[in-house]
């Protein structure tokens, strides 16, 4: 059956929910994503339940705290919670969360260090957006095309972080040997949060030009974001209704992870 465009943030909600009530999406969260075709330009909202799943471009904001002591550099590492569905007990940023509609990156940020590691307004309006990391691969509930924007802060010796919304458990300041080891032999971070670190440990110097996978390591953690603008591009003023059509379709058909993989040929397709 096909299906006429979506034509509001509500319509789109509503039929997301419906797919939720027949073949409920894990993680559901009542919280708004924008989609568009880029980060400044959303179209419409989706639960943010609902990305992995549909392949939608998601953002969000990591922080990198760390600690300069006698010429050497730590970094505050935290603890996930047993509880959480993603990651358990795995570490992450000290801060780290999704990017929701209706709200900058900057504030987001704050709101976030408040609610993770209860940093002041004052202290985190010193970390330095450092850039974006950009990754796409295959998870359980769908397929993770995210964005992460990067910040870092340098803290205090004597700064020390406690978490007040319980998605972390404890925090550790541990020497950056110590990081860089627990990324390169184990997979006791989260997955995108050891991107992150690796990013942090090339734009300090620690991970060298002389380092055999250098080159790749650099164009891995920004993969894929230029494409999908060139797709989005052509489109021009057909980009609205096209997304939207695709992704009526899709909810309809129940087609989660087939959607992900053949949108961008449909978009250049009809294009």
């Amino acid at each position: 059956m096909t299906m006429a465009p979506l034509t509001s943030t509500d319509e789109l909600a509503r039929r997301a929910e419906e797919l939720d009530a027949s073949d409920p999406l894990a993680g559901w969260r009542d919280e708004p994503y924008g989609v568009g075709p880029r980060f400044a330009e959303p179209l419409f909202t989706i639960d943010r339940g609902a990305v992995p799943p549909f392949g939608i471009r998601g953002y969000g904001v990591h922080l990198n705290g760390y600690v300069r002591r006698g010429g050497q550099l730590s970094m505050w590492i935290g603890r996930r919670s047993p509880l959480k569905r993603i990651a358990p007990n795995k570490f992450d940023q000290l801060v780290a969360g999704g990017q929701p509609a209706g709200i900058s990156p900057r504030e987001n940020l704050i709101k976030e260090a408040a609610e993770e590691a209860a940093i002041p307004r004052h202290v985190v309006e010193q970390a330095v957006p450092v850039g974006a990391i950009t990754y796409c691969t295959e998870h359980k509930d769908g397929l993770r095309n995210d964005v992460l924007f990067v910040y870092d802060l340098e803290l205090t010796p004597d700064f020390k972080p406690h978490n007040t919304d319980g998605e972390l458990v404890g925090f550790e300041l541990l020497p950056i040997a110590e990081v860089m080891e627990l990324v390169r032999t184990t997979d006791a971070f989260k997955f995108n949060c050891s991107l992150v670190v690796i990013d942090f440990l090339i734009r300090h110097g620690l991970i060298a030009p002389e380092h055999p996978e250098y080159l790749d390591l650099v164009a891995g953690l920004r993969s894929g974001l230029e494409v999908l603008h060139g797709l989005l591009d052509g489109l021009g003023g057909q980009v609205s209704v096209t997304l939207a059509q695709i992704l009526s379709q899709r909810l309809r058909q129940h087609d989660r992870l087939r959607f992900a993989l053949d949108v961008a040929p449909k978009l250049v397709a009809i294009a």
